[in-house]
Formats: C-alpha cells, sequence, structure tokens
C-alpha cells in the first residue's frame, strides 16, 4: 500500500499552498497613474480596508492599470477572502469612471507560474502566421496535455485591419476618428433579427452585415454630418483612409541569442506535478515537431529539470541516511542477524507513512523528503532498544522466544514514551502560524507520521523477528570491547563527580546559546540552479526599440561571462521565472528580461559568484536599471519608505538609497522613487468650449481613438473562419508625431466640429510613471539584491543606517517579502 501511495503522490518542488491573496485588476486605457490613484486605485482601496481580517494592501498604479493586492490573515478562509473582496469591489463600482472596465477579482495562485519557456521559429512562416501557429495550434496542442494550466505567448505580432486616416480629409469634411469607429462598429456586425414561421416551420432571422477582407471594408460608405442647408451625404471609406490588413504595433519581442523568435510560456494547474507535466509538454511539442519538421523549438527556460534533481538529490540523502544508520548499528552489535532484524525498521516505518501522506493529500517534495531524511536516524532507535534488551536476555540462557517476549514487555512503556516524545518535538512544527507555517505542515505530519510508524513497528514486528532470527546465546557476560571500558570508565568518574559534571555542562550550554547571534539569519538559503534573470529597466518613455538595442547589448555583454551558455530575451512580456509574491503590474515595453542558461552545476561555482561577475559586466551600461538574479527567497531584501507627505518620502528615499549603497558586499539597490514619465498634457479653454458647445469628454475620446485606437472591447471585427481581426481606426503614423496635427483635428461641438487647437493647448509636461501604495499611503520600495549574504545581516545593518533611523516625521520604514516572513517565525 505505501509503494503504490508513493507511485500515486505528485513530485513539485515546494508543497502548493493556499494564502488568502486576493488581487484587484481594474484597466483604463490610457489613463495617467495620477489620475487613477485618485479615481479609482484609492476608491478600490477604501472600500477593501473594511474586510474582516485583512492584514495588508498593496496597491501599483501604472499607465492605465491599477492592480490592488489584498493580504489578508492566514485564519481566513480563501474562498471567503475573494467573495468579501468581491463584494467590496462591487459597493464601489458605481463611483468608478465609466470607461473602467469591470475590475478583474483573482485569488492569488503561486502554482499558476510558468514552469517551462520556449522559442519557436520557421523559415516557411513569416513572423504573423507563427504567431497564430503558436495562439491555436501549440497551445490546442499542449492544452490537452494533462497538468498543464496555460500557455502564454511571449513576442511575435498580431493581425489587425488598420485604417490610418488622413487628418486633413478628416478636417475639411468635418468628421472625427470617433465618428468613424463608431459607424464601422454599428455596421459592421452580425445580430439577431426574430423568428419566422415559412412553410410550417420556424426560421430565425439573422442581420449579416460584416465584411470579410480589407477591400471590402475600404468600400463601405460613411456618412458625413449635415452642415447648414447641404443634406447629409457619405464618401466610401478609402476617400479619407487608407486601409490595410496589416500587423499591429509590436508592444512584446522575444530574442534567443539575439535572434528574433517567438515565444510561449508553460504553467502547470494546481496540485499537478511539475516533472509530469514536463514529460507531457515535450512529448506534445516531439509529436508537433514530427508533423511539422520546419518548426525549431529551443527550451528557453526549465523549472523541471531543478525540480527532477533536488527529488533524486533528496532520495540520494535518504538512501545514503539509511545506510550509514545501518552501518552504525551493525559497528556497535556486531551481529548481522540483530542488525537486520533493527535495519527492517526503516524501510518498514518510511513506507506506511507514504499511505498518510497521501490520504492528507501530500505530494513528494523538498520539505516532505527533508522530513524522511532528518528521522531516517530516528526509526531505528526504537527497534534498537528492542533488539539489546532481547540480546541482554539471551545472554540470561533463555530462549529467543521467551527472551522476545520478556525483553519486549519489560521496556515497553520506555519506548512508547519516547516515541511519543519525538511526536511531540516534530508534529507542532504542522501548526505554525504564518507562511513559514504553510510550508512545515507537511513536514511535521511526515516526521510524525514515520516516527509513529517506527513505534508500531518496533512493538509488533521486531520482537516477532526476533523470536524467530535470533539464535540462543552463551550464559554470562561477554568481554567488553576497549571504547566500551573507556565509557564506563568517563562515567563513573561523572557519577563520582556529580558537581563539576553539572557545572561543565551548564558552562556549555552558556557557551553554545552564547554563539547563537553570532549565526547568520535568513528565510531560505539561496538556490543554485543553473538559471537566473538579468531584469532591466529604461527611464520612461522609451520605446521598444530602444529597449531592444539595449537589451542586445547587454545579451553581447553577458555572453562574454564564463559559464554564460545561452540567453533568452523578452521585452514587454513574459513572466518565467519571476517572484510570484511580487505585484510587478502590467508589462511594459521599456522593461526587458534576460533568461540566462548557465553550464552545468559540476562543471561551475556557485551561481552567486556568475551572478557577481554579470553585475560587473553590467555595470557601465549607460542610462539603464539593472536587477540580477531569479528574486526568489534568499535573494533579495526589501525595504519600504511609507508616508502621507510626498515631498518628505522623496527626500528621505534619496538619503536612505544613498546610504544602502555604502554597505559593502550588497549587489544593486532598486528604488521605485524619481520615475517621471514625459506626457503630452491637453488643457481645455472652458470658456471657449462652453461658447462652442465643446465637452472635456468628447476632447478625451476625438484624441484617444485619433492616437491608439478605440478601447479593445468596443473595436469593430473582421469574422474569418477561426478567428476574428480587429479593425483599429486611428491617424497614420505620421501625424501622431505631430503636435501641430493633434491640434487641427475636428471635435464635436454643439453648432458643428471645431479644431482641438481652438478650445485647447497642448503641451509637453510630465507625472509619476508608476505610484506604489502600502496600507492607503504612497510608499517608496528599495529592492536590495543579497549578492549571497544573509537576510538577516544586511536587515540589521540597514535599520542601523543614520537616514533610517533619522527619518522625518509622518515617514516610517517597514520591511516586506523574507524580512517579514522571517519575523514571523
Amino acid at each position: 500500500g505505501g509503494v503504490i501511495a508513493f507511485s500515486a503522490m505528485k513530485i513539485q518542488n515546494f508543497p502548493d499552498i493556499d494564502l488568502p491573496t486576493v488581487m484587484v485588476t481594474a484597466v483604463l486605457p490610457g489613463a495617467a497613474p495620477g489620475q487613477l490613484e485618485t479615481d479609482v486605485a484609492r476608491k478600490l482601496e477604501n472600500s477593501i480596508a473594511t474586510l474582516q481580517g485583512l492584514k495588508h494592501i498593496y496597491t501599483k498604479v501604472q499607465d492605465g492599470v491599477v492592480t490592488v493586492t489584498a493580504e489578508f490573515r492566514l485564519e481566513k478562509p480563501v474562498q471567503e477572502a475573494v467573495d468579501d473582496v468581491r463584494s467590496a469591489v462591487a459597493r464601489v463600482r458605481a463611483d468608478l469612471p465609466g470607461d473602467v472596465r469591470d475590475p478583474t477579482i483573482t485569488k492569488m495562485d503561486f502554482a499558476s507560474q510558468p514552469v517551462l519557456a520556449f522559442t519557436v521559429s520557421s523559415p516557411r512562416l513569416d513572423d504573423e502566421a507563427l504567431s497564430w501557429f503558436v495562439d491555436n495550434d501549440i497551445a490546442r496542442k499542449l492544452l490537452a496535455v494533462r497538468g498543464v494550466g496555460a500557455v502564454n505567448r511571449v513576442g511575435g505580432v498580431n493581425r489587425e485591419v488598420r485604417v490610418a486616416l488622413d487628418p486633413l480629409k478628416l478636417q475639411a469634411l468635418g468628421i472625427t476618428a470617433a465618428d468613424v469607429s463608431r459607424q464601422l462598429r454599428q455596421v459592421q456586425t452580425e445580430s439577431a433579427g426574430g423568428r419566422t414561421d415559412l412553410g410550417g416551420a420556424e426560421q430565425p432571422v439573422r442581420t449579416l452585415a460584416t465584411v470579410k477582407t480589407a477591400e471590402e471594408l475600404a468600400r463601405i460608405a460613411i456618412a458625413l454630418p449635415a452642415s447648414g442647408n447641404n443634406p447629409p451625404r457619405s464618401i466610401k471609406l478609402d476617400d479619407v483612409a487608407t486601409v490595410t490588413d496589416t500587423i499591429a504595433e509590436q508592444r512584446s519581442v522575444a530574442l534567443l541569442n539575439g535572434k528574433r523568435v517567438v515565444g510561449f510560456e508553460v504553467a502547470r494547474s494546481r496540485g499537478e506535478s511539475e516533472v509530469t507535466v514536463g514529460a507531457g509538454v515535450n512529448a506534445a511539442l516531439a509529436e508537433l515537431k514530427k508533423a511539422h519538421p520546419d518548426l525549431e523549438l529551443v527550451q528557453a527556460f526549465d523549472f523541471v529539470t531543478p525540480v527532477e534533481e533536488e527529488y533524486h538529490g533528496s532520495l540520494h540523502l535518504l538512501y545514503e541516511g539509511a545506510a550509514l544508520a545501518v552501518l552504525v548499528v551493525w559497528l556497535f552489535l556486531r551481529d548481522w542477524r540483530a542488525t537486520f532484524v533493527s535495519a527492517v525498521a526503516l524501510p518498514m516505518s518510511v513506507i506506511p507513512a507514504f499511505i498518510g501522506m497521501q490520504l492528507l493529500g501530500f505530494s513528494v517534495n523538498v520539505v516532505s523528503l527533508l522530513a524522511l531524511s532528518l528521522v531516517v536516524g530516528i526509526l531505528v532507535d526504537d527497534a534498537i532498544v528492542e533488539v539489546v534488551n532481547i540480546v541482554r536476555h539471551l545472554r540470561m540462557g533463555k530462549t529467543p522466544y521467551q527472551a522476545a517476549m520478556e525483553a519486549a514487555d519489560e521496556i515497553g512503556l520506555a519506548v512508547i514514551a519516547t516515541t511519543f516524545t519525538l511526536i511531540a518535538v516534530f508534529l507542532p512544527t504542522a501548526f505554525m502560524s504564518g507562511i513559514a507555517g504553510k510550508f512545515f505542515k507537511q513536514f511535521g505530519w511526515t516526521a510524525a507520521l514515520a516516527v509513529f510508524a517506527s513505534l508500531v513497528v518496533a512493538r509488533v514486528l521486531t520482537p516477532m523477528m526476533s523470536a524467530y532470527m535470533l539464535k540462543p546465546e552463551a550464559k554470562g557476560q561477554p568481554k567488553d570491547a576497549a571504547w566500551m571500558v573507556m565509557y564506563l570508565k568517563a562515567a563513573r568518574w561523572c557519577l563520582n563527580h556529580r558537581l563539576v559534571t553539572v557545572l561543565m555542562a551548564g558552562a556549555f550550554f552558556i557557551g553554545s546559546a552564547m554563539l547563537i547571534p553570532l549565526l547568520p539569519t535568513g528565510f531560505i538559503p539561496p538556490d543554485d540552479n543553473s538559471q537566473t534573470q538579468v531584469y532591466l529597466e529604461l527611464p520612461p518613455g522609451a520605446t521598444l526599440s530602444q529597449t531592444t538595442t539595449v537589451a542586445e547589448e547587454a545579451r553581447q555583454r553577458l555572453m562574454r561571462v564564463q559559464h554564460v551558455k545561452s540567453v533568452y530575451t523578452t521585452i514587454g512580456g513574459g513572466s518565467a521565472g519571476t517572484d510570484p509574491f511580487a505585484n510587478s503590474g502590467s508589462a511594459e515595453v521599456r522593461k526587458a528580461t534576460l533568461t540566462i542558461l548557465l553550464t552545468d552545476r559540476g562543471d561551475r561555482p556557485r551561481k552567486q559568484v556568475i551572478e557577481n561577475n554579470i553585475r560587473t559586466a553590467l555595470e557601465t551600461l549607460p542610462g539603464v536599471r539593472t536587477k540580477v538574479g531569479l528574486g526568489g527567497s534568499g535573494e533579495k531584501y526589501v525595504l519600504v519608505l511609507t508616508g502621507e507627505d510626498p515631498l518628505a518620502l522623496a527626500s528621505a528615499a534619496l538619503a536612505v538609497e544613498k546610504d544602502l549603497r555604502t554597505i559593502p558586499g550588497l549587489g544593486s539597490v532598486q528604488s521605485t522613487a524619481s520615475l517621471v514619465r514625459p506626457e503630452v498634457a491637453v488643457r481645455p479653454d472652458f470658456d471657449k468650449a462652453a461658447d462652442l458647445g465643446v465637452t472635456s469628454s468628447a476632447i478625451a475620446e476625438t484624441l484617444r481613438v485619433a492616437t491608439s485606437g478605440d478601447y479593445d472591447i468596443s473595436l469593430p471585427k473582421l469574422n474569418l473562419a477561426q478567428r476574428q481581426v480587429p479593425i483599429v481606426v486611428k491617424l497614420d503614423d505620421a501625424a501622431r508625431k505631430d503636435l501641430s496635427v493633434l491640434e487641427r483635428l475636428a471635435v464635436p461641438g454643439s453648432h458643428g466640429p471645431v479644431m482641438l487647437g481652438q478650445v485647447a493647448t497642448l503641451s509637453i509636461a510630465g507625472g509619476p510613471a508608476v505610484i506604489d501604495r502600502y496600507d492607503r499611503t504612497r510608499n517608496v520600495n528599495f529592492e536590495i539584491e543579497l549578492s549571497g549574504l544573509p537576510l538577516g545581516d544586511v536587515a540589521a545593518k540597514a535599520q542601523e543606517l543614520p537616514s533610517v533611523k533619522n527619518l522625518p516625521a509622518g515617514v516610517k520604514v517597514i520591511e516586506i517579502g523574507d524580512a517579514e516572513v522571517m519575523g514571523e517565525l
């Protein structure tokens, strides 16, 4: 039964844990962070803050996106937390701007992080066809694999029908970009039209007002508004626009060793094994490769192999521990029969524990295997005590059966008391509080189950085997070995000098306790997997092309670092390898992630040494913030400054960042302060706008549609056999680069269209690119790379910095992430 249970359990890196953490995402495309903070973020925060059991609220406000993360106390049931947050959002939905899409509420699922990433290229397919092949064929194939939860494309392009408007013709005809987009949406549609009864049968009626190609779309008539005594008239769409079936503006790029590719990431479902998912995905891709020989598939990120290595390494340590335990037993007993009887307790204790683990829903992971490795030497204790006592009775001249019965009865209570003492040590760890307790639940129960099984074996199986396997021995006491003589001599001396013995033991205990403060402290030590990452962040306003150029320069520098095999670059997307606890917000074209594959562990130094070399190689990369490492536990320390006064907060942040850089041995220090993005500010003249009947919302809609197109949900669609292609109406690219052209855009007014420049002024201004908030106040985050230093030591040094100890009034410092979790232990 235990072997079957072991085979049925999933192999994972860490156990799946449920944390009552809920994310709310509200989207208003094109809105500035400052506007979203006031109109959306604060209203959501204030409503969520009233919920029972709430611990912290983390908010990230970016261009067009607000992400609010509500962290509840661990006692809160996850589904109850989700329902409470959904109700809190519903209470303020009517207070949010009308154009805000319905906020999405999701629970944080750490199992949904990508475990594999691949790149695909083909000499036969262009970028658009290859991207659709990934979205359609590859995604459909992989989602059929058991355990695969999601397949997400990174890079590539999307097909769209672009209607590039001529601003001069729009002005001459008195029509706006919003008018054109609205008319296309109303014309290009399919809708139900009722029901008829013809020929004695029912027939549904549908209105089919759609075109199938860009050429047909270009011939659609667009109605012009009536002006003066002129009656309404119409024109063809291609009279004012160029209609092309093309690709959308690229906002994401994937590169493998400098070559543009299309990437895709594979995430597992909750409760599934990374190893099983990896095997299924590789088998499915092999079939796909066989059907399409021209495809070139390359694995860019692999979280499955480290899990397999840790699994096999843990089992190897378990076997080694068992073998050493048996060897030590033989060295002391010097009897192969007695050694065999004691050694049988090991598998007979571990195997039944697997039954309990499966019934409790546990998996085979680092934590559960650590528990078994830790108690493997303890599992033979009860059996050894039983066997030794039985041997003592055999030496009294008793038969093996009589010796087994009497010896087992003699020490039964002592063995039971010893075992339950061990259970009392291990089992409470399963009920620890905090996030650490979620991980240690499987540790405590696994250790307790194995120890309890060893008690059953020692009380039932060991006496039975001894009665039939051990041989009678001659009466009398055999001569003690030399080491036993020395031990007995030392024991007699301690018994004869009790006061000295107690004083020496006390001094040893006190001396050991005094060494505790000298030990480094941390939550989870950094790993040594053969993968790491580099995060690049360019200043706000950087374009995709500029980010690609900088990322390629960084890649070339990385390839010159020893032990680097390949580099997979993603810009504007991709989450493989990222920290699941981090609130990263939406993807931006000014950010790039370089996933680095290192040589095998046996052929290189520790990963932290290579990461330090990478930091050195990127030190002189101009105009970019860099961060090295996967961002997992043991790799970074997060310090947060929070306060209501933005000026005091900014001043304190500058001082703290300066002092943090003085701590020796640290990697980069990343701050979220001082991120200002350029923007075009449109300021209406309220008097002129009122005279001409122009509203601010009309100005905003005209500019939005003209420069970036309508909202996704409002776009007309071109219906094809397997998909819908969006029809995007906006100005041509050249017009969007000239403010004077934007000033001449027609804006609808109560007395007819007027030029935007008549009712508003356009200028270049600046605003925050990202706004971070913590518990409803603005904050500045410092992410500090530990570079192999203990977390506790860095945290202690940071708290002793002059700028931290002398913060302005109203500004306080807090710790989140690993430091907060470590403080809960």
